[in-house]
Parts: C-alpha cells; structure tokens; sequence
C-alpha cells in the first residue's frame, strides 16, 4: 500500500541548524532567486515558445534548421508575381519549411488521451508494483514524511513491455508510431499539464495552516507574497494529494522521476525506432546517445532514496519551475539529439565512438565516486572505510569534507555531471542537414549536409551550454545555503577547498 504520512514526532530540542535556518529566515527573509519576479516572470511565459522553437527548427520536412532561415533575404522578398508582401510571403514559406500544422494543429484528442494515460500508467506502476518505504529528513516543523520507492522496478517493467512490443512489431510498434505521429501535439499537452499542476498547487498551498498535524509547510522561500514569482518558485514545500484506489502521492517526488525521466528514455527510443524505419539501421550516433542517456536515467532511478536529500525535495517548493522543468523541459529538451539523429544518422567511426565513451565513463566516474563518497561518509564518518578522510566538524555538530573528492572542489560532482553531458551532444558532430526532394526515387527526400554544417550546433549543443548555466546556478544557491547554514566553518570550508566545481580553474 501507498505510505502514509510519517507519525509526526514531538521533539523538544530542534536540531541547532534547523533553528538557525528558521530564526534567519524569520528576521532577514529567504529573499528572492533567479533574477526576482520580474525574470521569473519571463521564464514562466517564454519557456514554453522556446521548447517550440526547437520542435519546429529541427525538423523532418525542410532540415535542421530551417533553410530559410540561412538565407535571411528570403523572408522578406516576395516573387514579382506574388499577390502577397514579402514578409507575408516569407512567413509562409518558413511556416512550409518549419511543418507548421496551425494553432488548431498543436493539439489533438489522441494525444491528450496518450498523455494523460502515461500519467496514468506512472501511477499504477507506482502503486502495484513492489516498493520499499524510506523517510524523508526531517522536516522543521518535526516529524518525517514517508515515501515509496520503485521507479527502477517501473522502468525495468516499461523497458520489458516496450521491448517485447518491438520485437513483435518492429520500428511500427504502436507506442513508437504514437510518438512519432504526435509529437508536437504530446508536447502541447504536457505543456498544459504543467501549467494546470502549477496552478492548481499554487491554490492548494494556501490552506497550509501555521500549525498542523498533516506535516504541510511552505518553502522557505516560496511565499514571498508576489504571486508571479512564488507561483514559479513554489509556495508549498511537499505537496501531496490522496488519489482514489491508490492512496497518499507525492506530487513533487513522484514528478522528480516518473512521467518525465522515462518520459525522455521513451522519447530517444521512439526516435531510433523512426531512424530504424526510414534507413533500416541504428547508427553507432544513435546508440551513443541512446546508451548515454539511459545510463544516466537508469542510474538515477536505482539511486532514488537519493532524492530525499536533495535540494529540490529538501528546499524548493513545488511550482512551475519544477512543474515545467519535470514534465516538459527534461523529456523534451534532453531528447533533442535523438530527434536530430532520427532524420540524419551520423556515422561516428572508431575513433569518435572510443572518444566519447571515454569522456562518458569520466564523467559518470566522477559523479558516482564523488556522491557515493559523500553520502557513505554523511552515514558513517567513523566508518574504517573514510578513515582516511579529513574534515571540519561545523557549530552545529555536523562535518565537512576537506580530502578525498571534497578536497578537489566543494561541488565536484557537478563535473562528472557536466562531463557526461557532453557525451549527449558530441554524436551529433558539425550538426546541420537540409532535406530536398528525390530526382531518382520520387516521393522520398536526400538528406544533405551541404551548406548547413555547423549551423545546428545551437540546437543539439544546447543541453551542454544550458546544463553548465544550470551547474554553475545550482552551486551559487548550494554555496549561499551552506553560508547561511554553517556560517564562519563554511569560510574555513572555502580556504581549504577554493575551487567550487573544476578544480584550479573555477
């Protein structure tokens, strides 16, 4: 059965961190994040278009980008006999070039349907399939909220069923061709889900009493009183809703990795599915990618207690930030190479492939070493196993890593997650291809790179760019967090550890 919320626990004596937070939060205020209301604001209404735009620029009708879009002159120059002006003429053609279906054409009934049944299935897995029960942390409210977890065993099961479908069927299995046909308008209802979820637990925080007994409390700093920004950053800190016939569900955690992660894994199979279709093979790009990318996915789902100590669970409320980031921006921006390899199967070679695995296995080194180091030490520091280790022992009785891993760089798990990154977007080498019509074979289109190499960079690279900004902002919160936390031990932390994520260099 779903967990129900953890006893709460009446302790006299709050942790002295936890007191501290709370005192500080109280007198000076958590203050405002990403750029205040105003960029939270511009996030909220342009992040949507922007995962558009990559939808339609990349494309399986004109090429990668648009080609219009090379030859600027062209959407502003109308034929001699054209009844139409020239930008008029020019939004035409890109809207051609782009497989622009129409703002009626973004959405449809099928893929609402598909949509809502995937939450669905997210659902029923988690609650049918075996699961073991952890405790969160401890809240500052006191008390711990329970947690079920079996995404690894739900995506083992997706994995199977959606394998043994391919094996009967082929690339034309229907939850491939479902994805292929409707991927735009899949995308359209994602989008509306996040927003509605957005709103909707916007509107439920503000039942959260100051004293309760259903363990509900607000973000430190998602109830600033502007709607626009809390609503983006999140006002309450777990949400949960009981679902008839399935019990108590974490909305945030249950987001965190179910309908969106696998989400992404089931987006890269439905593109190799396409490119196995359209030439009869896999490339050693796709495969690259693909593998890359579940290691990453599967990686994440068996460490999953992980999640309970992270930011996002620990700090962040609940808004459109995470919202958005879980159900769109994650399976639709991370799969942007496989898309781009479904229409033009880049062939690596040896060498490419050995240089990429390399930097791959470097990176997930770095990361797994680094955390596993991390949390067997926040565990047990007595444990013979990190005698080695050296450390501050904070104020507030807890330690800091000053050797090992945490004496290279104070976030250096942040560079084995960059390093890995890379390995998504280096298959798809000098990206760019245009498609025109076949001479010889009528009906099929020539996949060309003439003219367009390079030119696609932007958008199959823009995983790593964006990833490292997300890096470098995540260790800014990180490091402000632990300043307010540990106070004059985070300074001697950062005189022995001076490099945040590569070490002599940042």
């Amino acid at each position: 059965m779903p967990p129900k919320r953890a006893r709460a626990t009446s302790s006299v004596r709050k942790t002295a961190d936890q007191i501290a937070g709370v005192a500080e939060d109280l007198l000076t205020g958590h203050g405002f994040e990403f750029g205040g209301p105003i960029v939270t604001t511009i996030l909220t209404l342009l992040l949507p278009p922007l995962v558009y735009v990559f939808a339609f620029l990349c494309n399986d009708v004109s090429g990668c980008p648009a080609p219009v879009l090379l030859a600027p002159s062209r959407l502003f120059t109308a034929p001699l006999l054209s009844t139409k002006s020239g930008w008029q003429h020019g939004l035409d053609t890109l809207k051609h070039e782009v497989g622009w279906p129409g703002w009626t054409g973004l959405i449809n009934t099928e893929a609402v349907i598909g949509t809502i049944a995937w939450y669905g299935i997210s659902l029923a897995l988690w609650a049918l399939l075996p699961a073991y029960e952890l405790e969160g942390t401890e809240l500052v409210s006191g008390g711990r909220l329970g947690y079920r977890m079996n995404s690894f065993f739900t995506g083992v099961v997706l994995m199977g069923i959606c394998a043994a479908g391919t094996w009967v069927s082929g690339p034309d299995f229907e939850v491939w061709t479902f994805i292929n046909r409707n991927y735009v308008q899949i995308l359209t209802s994602s989008i509306i889900i996040s927003y509605a979820l957005a709103a909707w637990v916007y509107l439920k925080s503000f039942s959260v009493k100051a004293h309760n007994r259903e363990q509900r409390e607000l973000a430190a700093g998602g109830h600033t009183g502007n709607m626009l920004y809390d609503f983006f950053i999140g006002r309450e800190l777990n949400p949960r809703v009981v679902v008839p016939y399935f019990g108590e569900v974490d909305i945030k955690a249950f987001m965190e990795l179910r309908p969106g992660m696998l989400g992404w894994v089931m987006l890269d199979l439905a593109f190799a599915a396409k490119q196995y279709k359209a030439y009869g093979f896999i490339s050693d790009s796709m495969l690259m990618v693909i593998v890359s990318q579940l290691v990453y996915v599967f990686d994440a789902l068996y460490m999953e207690q992980a999640i309970l100590t992270t930011i996002d669970i620990t700090t962040d409320g609940f808004g459109f930030m995470l919202s958005f980031g879980d159900l769109v921006w994650v399976p639709f921006i991370y799969s942007l190479q496989a898309k781009y390899l479904s229409v033009h199967p880049v062939s690596l070679g040896p060498f490419y492939v050995l240089l990429i695995l390399a930097i791959q296995a470097s990176g997930y080194y770095i990361f797994r070493a680094s955390n596993s180091q991390k949390n067997r030490f926040r565990t047990d520091p007595y444990d013979p196993a990190n005698s080695h280790l050296t450390s501050i022992k904070t104020a507030n009785g807890s330690r800091l890593l000053t050797s090992g891993w945490w004496g290279k760089a104070r976030h250096i798990n942040y560079l084995g997650d960059w390093f890995m990154s890379w390995s998504y977007c280096l298959p798809t080498l000098a990206a760019g291809y245009k498609l025109t019509p076949s001479i010889l074979y009528p009906g099929s289109r020539l996949v060309s790179t003439e003219g367009m190499k390079g030119w696609a960079i932007p958008i199959t690279y823009f995983y790593l760019i964006y990833f490292a900004v997300l890096l470098v902002h995540r260790e800014r919160r990180d490091e402000e967090k632990c300043r307010r936390k540990y106070g004059k031990d985070w300074d001697e932390y950062c005189r022995q550890v001076p490099s945040r994520i590569i070490p002599g260099v940042y």
